[in-house]
């Protein structure tokens, strides 16, 4: 059995520090897929999402994308693989495997908020590679000034809430899918979830202010602030 960090996710650790595994966030992260996908004109006829918790995701990309598409989530979490099951239907599938054990290779493969949890991120990217053509992950920027002037305080809450190993910038992060062999294609900042439906004043102001702020230089913000992202896509 896996000990320390890496066992919350076998274990409930992972859910009972994010109940809902984080499906409210799926509409935007899926508008952020959609987005990439039409600037690059890719038609996939096989999406797979490598750590799909809840599998809210590929249940909307199933509802919005066009065409005759089959998806497939691989979720090594039991707790988070019970919550897919509801998602289930004919052309979207679920399961409790390590896609990297799997003799499998898809058009479009989506990498969202996990290499952060991998503990061998390297090895992991190497053999992901080789399971389809065009890659798009997603990778948070937990290294920020405020993240480094405030002792650290974000990236310790990422590690003990979600589970982060890994901690990135934008150029970090790009070299190590160069070094792992990937050529990147597209590449662009999210901060968020955006949303700020359902917030109280105290965490309502601050949001709608780095909401403002990213919009007017988004390359200092993220460098600045906590809670920017990278979206990228690699083949």
């Amino acid at each position: 059995m896996k000990e320390g960090i890496s066992s919350i996710y076998q274990d409930g650790g992972y859910l009972r520090n994010n109940p809902t595994w984080h499906v409210e966030d799926s509409e935007e992260k899926v508008g952020w897929i959609l987005r990439i996908i039409d600037r690059h004109r890719i038609q996939p006829f096989t999406i797979c999402e490598v750590g799909c918790g809840a599998g809210e995701i590929l249940n909307q990309l199933s509802q919005q994308l066009k065409g005759q598409i089959t998806f497939y989530g691989y979720e090594v979490s039991p707790q988070a693989f019970e919550l897919c099951q509801s998602r289930q239907k004919e052309n979207l599938h679920f399961y409790h495997k390590d896609v990297l054990e799997e003799d499998v290779f898809f058009d479009l493969v989506l990498v969202i908020d996990v290499l952060e949890h991998v503990e061998d991120y390297l090895g992991f990217l190497r053999k992901l590679r080789h399971k389809g053509r065009y890659k798009i992950l997603r990778i948070p920027l937990d290294i920020s000034i405020q993240s480094v002037i405030f002792k650290s305080a974000y990236i310790l809450k990422a590690r003990n809430a979600f589970g982060h190993l890994h901690y990135f910038t934008k150029e970090t992060a790009l070299a190590t899918l160069k070094d792992s062999g990937y050529r990147i294609i597209d590449i662009f900042y999210t901060y968020g979830p955006f949303s700020l439906r359902h917030l109280g004043l105290r965490r309502y102001l601050p949001k709608l202010l780095k909401k403002i702020l990213f919009s007017l230089h988004k390359e200092w913000m993220a460098r600045l602030l906590d809670g920017f992202s990278v979206v990228i896509l690699a083949e």
